[in-house]
């Protein structure tokens, strides 16, 4: 029996965190193919692209607030309802994506409901990775934690696969019927797997952790007044821990679509195929790392994938101007495949173990989502501008992703690894 649940949570966790993932990346890889040209219209082609980025930088800046708003009814209310809340708020907002007139049909109107809706997105994901993650890590045997906690991290990446993959074959239609009408197809597909995601959770109870708070009297009045008040270094511990696993993701997943095939001249199908092939690599090893870290511990993963992240910036971008697209390929794995597999294999478990049950859900929440727009959102908008700032060079780029990695290293020096101990006890 207890095998069934725990398969059950684990694949409720992963589709429902897949979905919204998929979702999300969808506009970030369309705004720099499509949105740049048919939405943000501009003489400069530079000055539409970072507009398009603008926008998808926009949205990271909401996630907090969707953060504040859906772990406040995740902490108080439960880890169920709230993860039915924002999966149905982003399949809505992705679906009517979708449906968008441009601008050449309603001129300004056209960019301004697309930013709203992106907020939309924003608001959705932001209460969604921590409900997703706590399903699992809530559930998991103190000795399969690293594991457990794993799963939903592998909806990132299958969420990123699946808008690839969606795009690569959209991109396979003449360029006119791709722009005119073949990048909708993946925004309106996203109704179907919204509502075969909320199928999935329809069966699921309350965690653990949750039901014991409850039991106990332990809830929050306020989760994010009290999350301030007595775990504020924890959450800022979280928003430096995710700094470098989302910058150099959006680098490696995100920039390098545009800047590889206007700047070095690769195809759009050949740099999609290495974000695909590397997607793939990454997925398959998270669990892996998970698995790891229950015997090795978080910190010591997280470090090791960190200081490679240093030692490997350089040599990315030096691989991808060999313009090779087995090397383009190389270094796409290298990078988001391998590099930064255990980063993110162990962030949402080394989360979740610093702080206590009743307010969790907003504690990681806010790290993580405070982190993501502080260098996620941003990350793709820096990298452009410091190329037009310092003539396509990469190098400010890659130091970038070198100051990236150093201020996450000093933001987990303090932190504790829990490994096999008892989530609910004395956590911070």
């Amino acid at each position: 029996m207890e095998k069934r649940i725990s398969k059950k949570i684990l694949v409720a966790s992963l589709v429902g965190s897949s979905i919204e993932w998929f979702d999300y990346f969808l506009y970030g890889t369309v705004a720099a193919l499509v949105f740049n040209e048919l939405f943000f219209h501009s003489e400069d082609p530079t000055v539409g692209l970072m507009l398009a980025y603008a926008s998808f930088a926009l949205s990271f800046f909401i996630r907090p607030l969707g953060g504040i708003i859906f772990s406040h009814i995740g902490d108080r209310i439960g880890r169920k309802k709230t993860l039915v809340l924002t999966l149905s708020l982003m399949g809505g907002g992705t679906v009517l994506m979708g449906l968008l007139p441009t601008y050449s049909t309603i001129g300004v109107t056209a960019p301004i409901l697309l930013i709203i809706l992106r907020l939309i997105q924003g608001l959705g994901l932001g209460g969604e990775w921590g409900g997703a993650l706590l399903l699992a890590v809530e559930y998991a045997p103190k000795n399969k934690r690293g594991f457990f906690g794993s799963i939903p991290q592998m909806g990132v990446t299958i969420g990123m696969l699946l808008g690839t993959l969606a795009l690569s074959i959209m991109t396979l239609l003449p360029e006119n019927s791709f722009m005119t009408w073949g990048w909708r197809v993946p925004f309106l597909l996203s109704a179907l797997l919204v509502f075969f995601g909320l199928w999935i959770r329809k069966g699921i109870d309350e965690t653990p952790s949750f039901r014991k708070a409850q039991e106990k009297g332990e809830i929050a009045k306020i989760p994010f007044i009290e999350t301030i008040r007595t775990h504020w270094k924890e959450v800022l511990i979280a928003v430096g821990a995710k700094v470098v696993e989302t910058a150099p993701f959006y680098i490696f997943g995100t920039f390098i679509v545009s800047y590889a095939t206007t700047q070095l001249g690769y195809s759009r199908t050949v740099t999609l195929n290495a974000v695909t092939i590397a997607t793939i690599i990454t997925t398959i090893l998270i669990p892996y790392m998970g698995r790891l870290s229950d015997t090795f511990g978080r910190k010591k993963l997280y470090v090791i994938g960190t200081c490679l992240m240093i030692i490997y910036a350089f040599p990315y971008f030096w691989l991808i101007h060999q313009h090779s697209a087995v090397l383009l390929i190389v270094a796409t794995v290298l990078g988001l495949g391998i590099i930064w597999a255990p980063i993110t294999a162990v962030l949402g478990t080394m989360f979740s173990e610093i702080f206590k049950s009743n307010v969790r859900y907003t504690g990681i929440t806010l790290g993580y989502q405070i982190g993501a727009a502080v260098a996620g959102g941003t990350a793709p908008l820096v990298a452009t501008a410091l190329l037009k700032a310092y003539n396509n060079s990469y190098v400010p780029v890659a130091l970038y992703i070198i100051l990236a990695s150093i201020i996450s290293l000093i933001a987990i020096w303090s932190v504790r690894d829990r490994k096999n101990e008892e989530l609910d006890t004395e956590a911070a």
